[in-house]
């Protein structure tokens, strides 16, 4: 099969993973979602969206920092085409298919060859391959021609062309087959003694077996806390009904959809924070009505205006960290969520303005 037959009949099975701390892939096996460890950032829930599964929580059931693997749990339906673990051997200059989510570009293939089927690297086996994978990319399938999982997609050298690795289907299969005779959620995998641990037994996270300090215990104990203005923001986001996990896109940017708008705060390290909607694009025709009815329209606002770059048009609040409160931003926020649907569609159909046109979700 070529690379985008592949990616057709297999997308179902590929999920985006998010977390404060950034984003990468996992992808189905059976009824667990496989991805790295450093991907899910040692916390204990992460939010996935794949084809058919829209933005939700799930829970990070077992975390393996030694082989970087982590398996995440959640009630999804069944693939019509799932994909499985290969039985065949690996060999030397075999074609490949990486599948993720580089640079939130989402269901990107790649297609490449073994550059080595065993490379050694601190104490285990990893698959080098020449196929483009990038950040994002953590924790997707790499597939054989057959669309078979021979690897899960890892990390790369930095600064590199094209030096990739993939840990090997032998350890998923180990790993799985592993977690599941314990039949029980909430394991770390300690990467001293290999012992798979219950999490409820973890004292002061120290592993009860050997005594070494568990780093992924302590991370998932601690879980993520927002700190300063994105508390704050976070607050107020909480405070308005919305899901916060969910709008979370990394430690300082959200979005929220409402109707057919899309709203994306942004808190950037200038101390700015400002509340986007990229609403219509000006329509073709009768402009001049468009742009009266627009300035009309701004003289009316507080907090909020509208402006155009290049072809679309904008609803923002823009605002300094310092200058921030509770109850103005709720003000403001709410404002932004409410008149960014209504304005979309007053603008489309009353004006003739063209609808966005956006990329799947990321």
């Amino acid at each position: 099969m070529n690379t985008q037959t592949i990616l057709d009949k297999y997308i179902e099975n590929i999920i985006q993973i998010m977390s404060p701390y950034g984003t990468g892939t996992g992808f189905i096996i059976g009824d667990m979602i496989i991805t790295n460890s450093h991907v899910v950032s040692g916390l204990k829930e992460v939010v996935i969206s794949a084809k058919k599964v829209k933005r939700t929580i799930a829970k990070v059931v077992y975390d393996d920092p030694n082989y970087d693997l982590a398996f995440i749990h959640y009630d999804f339906q069944s693939p019509k085409i799932p994909l499985t673990l290969t039985n065949k051997n690996v060999e030397d200059g075999d074609t490949t298919i990486a599948i993720g989510h580089p640079y939130g570009l989402n269901y990107t293939a790649t297609e490449g060859i073994i550059s080595r089927a065993s490379r050694l690297y601190e104490d285990l086996e990893y698959i080098q391959i020449d196929a483009a994978i990038n950040p994002g990319n953590s924790g997707g399938p790499l597939l054989n021609d057959d669309g078979e999982v021979i690897g899960i997609n890892t990390f790369i050298i930095q600064n590199a062309n094209n030096l990739g690795f993939a840990l090997p289907y032998f350890y998923i299969k180990e790993a799985l087959e592993n977690f599941k005779k314990e039949k029980h959620d909430n394991i770390i995998k300690c990467p001293s003694c290999k012992n798979l641990i219950k999490e409820y037994r973890i004292q002061k996270d120290y592993c009860p077996e050997c005594g070494v300090k568990l780093e992924v215990a302590r991370l998932r104990r601690k879980g993520y806390k927002a700190t300063g203005a994105t508390k704050l923001l976070e607050s107020i986001l909480a405070s308005l009904e919305i899901n916060v996990t969910l709008a979370r896109r990394s430690q300082a940017s959200w979005r929220i959809d409402e109707g057919t708008a899309r709203i994306d705060i942004n808190y950037y390290e200038n101390g700015i924070i400002i509340g986007d909607s990229k609403l219509c694009a000006i329509p073709s025709q009768n402009i001049d009505k468009a742009y009266d009815y627009l300035l009309e329209e701004n003289s009316k606002f507080s907090y909020l205006q509208f402006s155009i770059n290049e072809n679309s048009i904008y609803l923002s609040y823009l605002i300094v960290d310092s200058s921030l409160t509770e109850v103005e931003g709720k003000i403001a926020i709410e404002r932004l969520i409410k008149y960014a649907d209504k304005y979309d569609d007053v603008l489309i159909y009353e004006f003739g303005a063209t609808k966005q046109k956006r990329d799947e979700e990321d």
